[in-house]
């Protein structure tokens, strides 16, 4: 438990984690891949040479230290964590490797004049404090996957069973249990973490599950990304009939229950988790818009299907705008998503759930304008590919 003094020395930090923060956690990094290179598999070595993760962790360091009094205010950050962790597995035994590896950077990085013992036992104190509290929170989700009706513990093998091109750029891949049993139903929304095996290196990626749960199957819609070594192994390498393991369903990002009008506001490959979406509120009779942004006709996958559900369903309404339009595309709207297009598109009653995905300047945009609309931003979720990030900056 921490002492009074210990959050002092804590909250004390904030000012060094704020100039110095992603120093110290690619020094982190760095001394943990090269002291326990067995942790590599579970983080994404695209988003290290990016620097995203590093600006992620050391975002979450600094946010804990300054809300080390009073955990709650973090939200939904602890959530967030806990169902990446989930998803790819991290098991208890990985929190003491990130421990030791943290107070050493911390040591190292900002000196012992400045991380004294007494800064580092408080630091060690509060890691040890969060780590229990993941840890549990963690524990309670692997075993309600593993007591839920086809639900399952750690890796489970599956066939890809189908491989269906839905766009230039953009590939299906169906997967059933090779024990013939049912799979978990997953909420909307979610993902699911496959554990392959790319040149000789094991590796685990997160993708959104891009169909309802039906409890026989599981379908991921993947991007072929540029310079993508999984994206592209995925596409040229994995065919009907392998052999994949699979971790159980993961993810917050999920549609809530709800009589509101719902807006499904998408670009790009975030279209994936908005098709599961749409499946599940389709019956629902709430009014649906369902607006996605493409380069062009040729890139967008599930076109048709949408517009067969558009015409099924006299409560959906759909709404595609091209940044690149080719002559024979057949868009709403040309260039990129503006406010004026969404205060045409959405409802003039304001009050309704917006869903959106893409990247992320995209999605910070989608928020800016929802905001001046006047959508409560209590019923604006979204979820990013990568490290959690803000989106105001």
């Amino acid at each position: 438990m921490l002492t009074a003094q210990q959050r002092t020395l804590i909250k004390a930090t904030v000012p060094l984690l704020e100039t110095g923060g992603e120093a110290l956690t690619r020094h982190f990094y760095k001394l943990m891949f090269n002291e326990y290179p067995e942790v590599r598999p579970l983080f994404n070595q695209a988003h290290q040479a990016s620097g995203a993760q590093q600006h992620a962790l050391a975002n979450g360091i600094l946010m804990y230290a300054k809300h080390v009094d009073r955990l709650e205010a973090l939200g939904p950050l602890v959530a967030q964590v806990v169902n990446k962790h989930v998803s790819l597995q991290i098991l208890p035994e990985h929190y003491p490797i990130v421990g030791t590896c943290l107070l050493r950077a911390i040591r190292e990085v900002l000196g012992e004049e400045i991380a004294t013992d007494e800064i580092l036992a408080a630091w060690g104190e509060a890691y040890g404090m969060l780590a229990n509290v993941l840890i549990e929170a963690e524990e309670e989700q692997y075993a309600a996957n593993a007591e839920a009706p086809g639900g399952w513990r750690g890796a489970r093998n599956f066939r890809v069973t189908r491989k269906v091109r839905e766009s230039e750029e953009i590939i299906s891949f169906y997967f059933e249990p090779e024990d013939g049993g049912p799979v978990l139903a997953h909420q909307p929304g979610q993902y699911i973490c496959l554990l392959l095996e790319v040149d000789g290196e094991q590796v685990r990626r997160n993708y959104s599950l891009s169909a309802r749960g039906n409890g026989v199957d599981y379908r991921i819609s993947v991007k072929r990304e540029a310079g993508g070594r999984v994206s592209t192994h995925l596409h040229d390498n994995v065919q009907i009939g392998d052999r994949i393991a699979l971790f159980a369903p993961a993810g917050e990002f999920v549609l809530r229950n709800s009589f509101r009008p719902l807006a499904l506001i998408t670009a790009g490959v975030g279209i994936t988790p908005a098709v599961a979406m749409l499946e599940a509120a389709r019956e629902s009779g709430r009014p649906i818009y369902f607006i996605h942004c493409a380069r062009h006709g040729g890139v967008q996958a599930f076109r048709e299907w949408v517009d067969a559900q558009v015409a099924a369903h006299p409560a959906l309404k759909r709404f595609f705008c091209y940044s690149e339009p080719r002559p024979q595309d057949n868009g709403d709207a040309t260039g990129l998503l503006t406010r004026d297009h969404l205060a045409q598109w959405l409802p003039n009653d304001r009050d309704l759930d917006a869903y959106f995905l893409g990247p992320k300047p995209f999605m910070a945009q989608v928020k800016k304008h929802l905001n001046e609309l006047g959508v409560p931003g209590a019923q604006c979720h979204y979820e990013f590919f990568g490290p959690a990030s803000a989106l105001d900056a």
